[in-house]
């Protein structure tokens, strides 16, 4: 793990002589999802960002701003994975602040960092996972609908929200969400280690805290926010460098109107909606 450098000796001084240093900032916002549409984050999205920030060799550190619901299990990992291998790499510490949430895959990403940072009425936490569905069996009876389902390979169709729902399908998605969690708490437990200061029965339910309560549970390591704790831990005159994503030719402002495009976009906002208001945000 990356250490922090001093707070203060010929270190400090030598870097602000030169007028301050200059600390990266990412801010990783939104749901974390696959495909590729603004206000997601996935890998593909974030790789760039992470490369240019560690990228810069004067910085003493790498600050990442996290503020996310959560979401994909598989682009959480890939983001914290990414972020750890570029901290080694680079051999910079990183710094990791919480603004409205870290919460499921958002703390996921979260522990990637040295050290967690949170607003004292963040949400952080949520150490779980969910599968949510619908059943309307009895509404397309009602409108006089036939089912029908054709495949190879008994388990092909699981929990199929027009058929009646299963025991081994429920069985099914239980191990499966098992497995992913699994994963999830193996990874709290191999960065915040010892840090951790509540038994398993209590952090790994699938609630979440406050930043207060986090810092007591040992989730985060400190209260505080971005622009005060880089100031008190490098110099008042330390320069945050926002590493923002470029504007290419395919990210322009798209002319006409597409109805299927529309009709995508509202859903993801509203799917992203219901992760958010999860959380009361």
């Amino acid at each position: 793990m990356a250490t922090l450098p001093a707070r203060s000796g010929n270190w400090l001084t030598r870097l602000t002589k030169r007028g301050g240093p200059v600390i990266p900032v990412v801010r990783l916002h939104g749901v974390i999802a696959a495909d590729q549409r603004p206000g997601r984050l996935n890998i593909v999205s974030v790789e760039p960002l992470l490369k240019r920030a560690f990228a810069v060799k004067s910085a003493p550190a790498v600050a990442i701003v996290v503020n996310s619901p959560g979401g994909s299990p598989v682009q959480s990992r890939l983001i914290s994975k990414r972020i750890r291998d570029l901290a080694d790499e680079h051999k910079k510490p990183v710094l990791v602040f919480v603004e409205d949430a870290a919460a499921s895959g958002g703390y996921f990403i979260a522990v990637a960092g040295d050290e967690i940072i949170a607003d004292p009425s963040s949400i952080v936490g949520s150490i779980g996972v969910i599968v949510a569905t619908f059943g309307f069996v009895e509404a397309i009876a009602k409108v006089g609908v036939e089912r029908r389902l054709y495949t190879a390979g008994k388990n092909k169709s699981t929990l199929d929200p027009f058929l009646p729902e299963k025991a081994e399908d429920v069985t099914r998605i239980k191990t499966f969400e098992q497995d992913i969690h699994q994963v999830f708490i193996d990874h709290v437990k191999s960065r915040r280690g010892a840090r951790l200061k509540a038994s398993d029965d209590e952090l790994f339910t699938g609630e979440w805290w406050t930043g207060l309560k986090g810092v007591e549970l040992g989730l985060v390591d400190a209260i505080g926010d971005l622009y005060e704790t880089l100031a008190t831990r490098f110099g008042r005159n330390v320069e945050l460098k926002l590493i923002a994503p470029k504007r290419g030719l395919f990210q322009l402002p798209r002319f006409g109107f597409s109805g299927s495009a529309i009709a995508s976009d509202a859903a993801a906002a509203l799917e992203d909606r219901a992760l958010w208001s999860r959380y009361g945000l």
